[in-house]
């Protein structure tokens, strides 16, 4: 009975056993803040990929005074290996995700150049992702076809003119576990309008008798697996 007795005053484990009870639910609670906001930061860097892209697409061709400015494949090609650089290796954005860039213009066979048209469409990743907001050709003749984006919030290209539109679908990589996420896979969208005048009758080749792989969107690669010819202005050669 002495014993017994001593034993039911003893409080020496009281404070391991509540740790014993408390740390799974401590580690959970941490592990689950440590995820979220790593999600967070991802959403972020995927967010400001699609507008970085959208920006430089905007941006690119072949500058001239003596013409409208003309772009290439290979400038789209280094538009997406830049974008990728730029995102890291941690976020691997061509392995783990998909780039659609988009050109949107006016149809030039509408007498009022008022019809919305998706006239050509360049994608390049892994991930198998349909475009959300049209596909190449779409809205030729259509005019049920008003722009690109989300309904009532469609985005318009101006009459002869273009608008760069670019999604991004990233499937999110957990440093832990997705056990507290719903849904991987994280999209985006950005546009820009084309500054510069554009020469926009097509995406031209540098070199018509060595042409480059265009990046269509019944691919799905990381990059081209062959390798580039010497970029005629820089005098490098890149090996995807």
């Amino acid at each position: 009975m002495r014993i017994l007795r001593k034993l039911l005053r003893d409080t020496g484990g009281m404070a391991m056993t509540e740790l014993a009870l408390s740390a799974p639910l401590v580690l959970t609670a941490g592990l689950f803040g440590l995820e979220s906001a790593n999600l967070a930061i991802t959403h972020m860097k995927v967010s400001q990929s699609s507008m970085m892209i959208a920006d430089n697409a905007s941006r690119i061709g072949d500058e001239t005074l003596l013409q409208d400015r003309r772009i290439y494949e290979i400038d789209v090609t280094d538009l997406m290996r830049g974008a990728d650089l730029q995102m890291g290796e941690q976020l691997d954005i061509f392995q783990h995700g998909r780039v659609v860039l988009s050109s949107l213009e006016t149809d030039p066979d509408d007498d009022a150049e008022a019809q919305q048209y998706i006239h050509w469409q360049r994608c390049m990743g892994k991930l198998k992702y349909e475009p959300q907001f049209g596909k190449e050709g779409d809205g030729k003749g259509d005019p049920s076809f008003t722009g690109m984006g989300p309904s009532g919030e469609e985005v318009m290209a101006p009459p002869g003119g273009a608008v760069i539109f670019v999604e991004v679908a990233y499937e999110y990589q957990p440093i832990i576990t997705d056990a507290f996420i719903s849904d991987r896979i994280i999209t985006t969208y950005g546009s820009f309008i084309v500054r510069e005048s554009r020469d926009l009758r097509e995406i031209y080749q540098k070199n018509p008798l060595l042409p480059d792989d265009p990046a269509t969107c019944d691919k799905y690669e990381r990059f081209r697996t062959h390798e580039s010819p010497r970029r005629e202005s820089g005098g490098w050669d890149w090996k995807f």
